[in-house]
Parts: structure tokens; sequence; C-alpha cells
């Protein structure tokens, strides 16, 4: 084994700001907001602002502020439409990022479905990498399990449940009760604070059409 330094590329969960307008401060009272209400799971979490909907200049610096006193930490931009949206995002310090041009494909090849036997406790993360993900068991608050396809949990889900983490639309979370913290797919994502409680400690199945999640209570 090499004790050298190595470079790799590699797949994160990311929270995206999708801003309107160049409007800062709007921004970042929505964006506080969203903190409030999860402050756990929000705090010093990376985000990227995609600014694909803006036009105009927008102020970097303080977008960046902003970020900062919400109490999250700004990554990068991405949806610049020209290099000199580029250059001022850069001279605030942000990275450039570009989007994968096709996020909804599956991959060439799927992975065998990743089936973990033992209770998922709180501070651990389970991620199922080009695959789907079964958990026989419960999802303990403050945990995490990610999957690039659907996920299945056969207990209690109290913690965290990103499926579709590499933009796989068509992707489902079935469990067997439901008492999440978050919820997403495909980067579009409800805190417990969103879920109807009509559907809160029954057998749901988590879906997205059109971009839009929706929640369907599941027969025992």
């Amino acid at each position: 084994m090499s004790n050298n330094p190595d470079l790799k590329g590699s797949s994160f969960t990311l929270s995206v700001l999708h801003l309107a307008d160049s409007q800062v401060e709007s921004a970042m009272t929505f964006l506080q907001e969203k903190v409030t209400q999860a402050p756990s799971f929000f705090a010093a979490a990376p985000v990227v602002i995609n600014i694909s909907k803006v036009e105009g200049d927008i102020d970097f610096s303080q977008l960046k502020s902003g970020i900062s006193q919400a109490g999250m930490i700004p990554v990068g931009v991405t949806g610049c439409q020209d290099k000199r949206a580029q250059n001022l995002a850069k001279e605030a310090g942000f990275a450039v990022m570009t989007a994968s041009k096709s996020p909804s494909q599956a991959p060439a090849k799927m992975a065998p479905t990743k089936i973990i036997r033992t209770p998922i406790r709180s501070g651990q993360q389970v991620y199922a990498k080009d695959g789907d993900l079964v958990i026989l068991n419960h999802v303990s608050a403050g945990a995490e399990v990610i999957a690039d396809g659907s996920i299945h949990i056969h207990g209690t889900l109290r913690g965290r449940a990103i499926a579709g983490a590499s933009g796989q639309k068509e992707a489902k979370i079935i469990c067997n009760d439901l008492q999440a913290e978050l919820v997403s797919i495909a980067g579009n994502y409800w805190l417990s604070d969103q879920i109807e409680s009509e559907y809160w400690q029954k057998k749901i199945m988590l879906s997205m059409t059109d971009d839009v999640l929706h929640l369907d209570v599941l027969a025992i």
C-alpha cells in the first residue's frame, strides 16, 4: 500500500440553493428560514449556489457572507452563463462548478443491491453506490442512508434517507414507519415539518413526478 497522497473523484451529498434573481437579501432570508427549521441538519453543511436563472450581476461577496452567517459553508457556484459571472464568483472565493449533463440516467451497470441487517445508529452513514439499498432494521435519528437507486427500510426511519443521489428521478423510498428528519429524491427534499401528519408513522412510498415529491400510504 502506497503512503503517498492520492487524488480521486468521489460523490457527496450537497445542498443546492437555486437563486431566482440577483436579490441576495431575499435569498438569505429564505436560507435562514430553512436553517431555523432544521438547525442540526444544516449546521456547517456545504452548499452550492445555482445561478442559471439569474440575469445581471450578483454580489457574490454578500452571498458568501450571508451563507456563512446562516451557519452553512459556501462551496461553489454552478449555472454561470458567461465568463464574467465565473470570474466574479472566483474573485469572491467560490469554486465554479459544472453540473452533470445527464444526471437522471442510470449507470451503465447497476451494482448489486446493498443489504444491511443491523440498525443504523446516530452518526452513521451508509451509501449504496450505483444501486439500491435495503435496510432490514431501523434508521436512528442522526443517521443517514444514501443510495444512487432506491431505498427500502423494513423498520422505522427516524434519520435521513436520500435516494437517487446521482440524479435518478425514478428512485423511490419505501419504509415501514415514517418518522424521518429528511427524505430526498434526486436533490428534492422534505424536512420532517413538511411531511403531512397523515403519512407520519405510516408505511409509505416516496416518489417524484415532474420534480415534485409525492407520498403514498402502502397497505400493511
